[in-house]
């Protein structure tokens, strides 16, 4: 069974920064496209960032040049570091693992963001 476990997550200031970590077994790690996902209290979630196998990455306008995707592949772990957090960024953050059209999440880890 596909295990995501996030990590990384807290309470900052605003024009902070945190990284959060996403962890994955028991998988092929390197064959899987990764994805960060977000929600807020009241809110659908909603895609910030994606990386493909090969990893190319996409971000929605909302984090474009704060939030940055990245994965290393034999630690089978995928990052996202975030700059310039701002209240607005305040959710629970989701990892999701997508291989085949089979989608596995992990349990999120809170990031508040508040002065």
């Amino acid at each position: 069974q596909v295990q995501l476990v996030e990590s990384g997550g807290g309470y900052v200031q605003p024009g902070g920064s945190l990284r959060l970590s996403c962890a994955a077994s028991p998988i092929t790690f390197s064959l899987y496209a990764m994805g960060w996902y977000r929600q807020a209290p009241g809110k659908q979630r909603e895609l910030v960032a994606a990386i493909t196998s090969g990893g190319v990455t996409n971000y929605p306008d909302s984090v474009e040049g704060r939030f940055t995707v990245s994965r290393d592949n034999a630690k089978r772990t995928v990052y996202l570091q975030m700059n310039n957090l701002q209240p607005e960024d305040t959710a629970v953050y989701y990892c999701k693992a997508t291989l085949s059209s089979k989608n596995y999440w992990g349990q999120g880890t809170q990031v508040t963001v508040s002065s």
